[in-house]
């Protein structure tokens, strides 16, 4: 019957819309409209029902349609309590009321009336998807998947169950499996513009560039106004390094959606690669502006900053990173780096010990964490520390000799000419920087000079510590 058919459509429509805002793993889908068809049949219907007196039946479905199309759920299940007897059996009817009750969230009478329904349909696809909503609600996936896979066994390419497979896979990251199950949602709904983003966003994680440019042109032919179709479009155009075109994009994107921080972090790396640093710096500001709680725009500004040598500004937005992110360790050398640079020793030392439990084996940190104690006076923490690295190091490395020389606070004619005949050059260069500083803080500061003039000179910024020899050499030209 087609008031069945109409209630039902509004019903999903809601459990689904619930759903999708209740999760945060998938991005939700939209809900597709009633054909052109189906709305003139409705329509053909209600003008019929004009002419002659309503049934008990139709009087019901229109009074849960209008509930249900002014957003009133409560109301909607209140008339199922009170329905036509002959009706209450109706099992169609039953599973409307549950996918009701699950939107409601009255979670557990609604699974027991899906159950109930299962047990006395148990190949009824609608029942089963009922039941999936119930699991999906519950975070129950073990049972999820397996009425699923039920489904898929009835209508092999019914094209919700699908999709929802499909986001279980993309959930683990099995891309090309969840790229297969959008494929078969398409091959029954071709037009249908979740599995057509979903296959192409699958498409574009497996460098199938092709295929994920077809998909995503095919939603903006269906809506033109589709934003992450726009998105991903740019996405693609920036990766093979076509920049403009990859802004004019993410513009358009933006235009219609203008308060998507996302957005802007790309509209920024766009205008970046094409030497646009000042719309770069903005799309940056607006990113932090609409999300402020996200360190990835605080860390874009930041290397912007530290590229154009604002210190102040730099140092600003390392602070902000880690402070939105303590686990993002990619910053802390950089941090450590315009702390240092502040004079802002014990800040400096916290930062390199934050990138050195990261990477435990990386010497250049011991050696700025030891200096940075030698900076504040405080030598014993300072043999303390050194003296716990240097006990797993071979003892016949360059490493070691540098490290035992700030330990020892001496012992620098040997260590010096060990870095000197160091043949590969980039180790040279950071060890000369190490040597240049030991003599700063022996206060030794004309051959400090010397050595830190030698690691400018390479010409060679492929460490860190040469943008410390470059500012350690700047200072003193001030």
């Amino acid at each position: 019957m087609f008031y069945k058919k109409v209630l039902f459509f509004f019903a999903v429509a809601v459990v689904f819309l619930t759903l999708s805002c209740a999760s945060s793993d998938v991005e939700p889908r939209s809900i597709a409209a009633p054909s052109a068809k189906k709305t003139e049949q409705k329509s053909n219907s209600a003008k019929k029902a004009d002419k002659a007196p309503l049934t008990p039946e139709v009087k019901f479905a229109q009074n849960v349609s209008s509930a249900l199309e002014s957003g009133n759920t409560e109301k909607a299940l209140a008339l199922f309590d009170s329905m036509p007897a002959n009706m209450q059996n109706d099992s169609d009817l039953q599973t409307i009321r549950a996918s009701l009750l699950l939107s409601s969230g009255k979670t557990g009478e609604a699974e027991g009336l899906a159950k109930e329904l299962l047990a006395a349909n148990p190949k009824d696809v609608d029942v089963l998807s009922l039941n999936v909503m119930v699991a999906k609600s519950k975070g129950d996936n073990k049972v999820k998947s397996a009425l699923l896979k039920q489904i898929i066994a009835i209508d092999p390419k019914n094209p919700d169950a699908n999709l929802e497979l499909g986001d279980e896979q993309a959930l683990k990251h099995n891309y090309r499996a969840a790229r297969n199950y959008y494929k078969t949602a398409l091959a029954s709904e071709p037009n249908n513009t979740s599995a057509l983003f979903s296959y192409g966003k699958m498409a574009y994680y497996l460098e199938q560039d092709a295929d994920a440019k077809q998909s995503f042109e095919k939603i903006l032919e269906l809506n033109p106004n589709d934003t992450q179709a726009l998105s991903y479009l740019g996405k693609l155009e920036g990766e093979a390094k076509r920049f403009r075109a990859a802004r004019d994009y993410i513009s358009r994107a933006i235009k219609i959606e203008p308060d998507n921080p996302d957005f802007y972090l790309d509209l920024g790396s766009y205008s970046r690669f094409l030497g646009d640093y000042k719309g770069a710096e903005n799309a940056w500001q607006k990113a932090v502006q609409y999300d402020p709680e996200y360190f990835l725009g605080y860390a874009y500004l930041a290397g912007l900053y530290d590229e154009q040598n604002n210190t102040d500004k730099a140092l600003e937005y390392y602070r902000k990173v880690v402070e939105k992110n303590p686990k993002y360790f990619y910053a802390y050398e950089s941090l450590g780096m315009f702390e240092w640079h502040k004079g802002n020793w014990a800040e400096a030392r916290k930062a390199f010990a934050m990138a050195m439990s990261k990477k435990p084996d990386n010497v250049s940190y011991a050696l700025m964490i030891a200096a940075s104690y030698w900076k504040e006076n405080k030598i014993p923490d300072l043999k303390k520390f050194t003296e716990s690295v240097m006990k797993g190091m071979d003892r016949t490395g360059l490493e070691y000799a540098v490290l035992r020389m700030y330990h020892d606070l001496g012992g620098d004619i040997g260590v010096v000419q060990k870095v000197q005949n160091e043949s590969n050059r980039n180790k040279k260069g950071k060890f000369l920087y190490y040597t240049a500083l030991y003599f700063e803080l022996k206060k030794n500061t004309s051959i400090a000079q010397k050595y830190y003039a030698e690691v400018v000179g390479m010409q060679s910024p492929m460490f860190f510590e040469y943008r410390l020899a470059e500012w350690s050499t700047s200072d003193v030209a001030d």
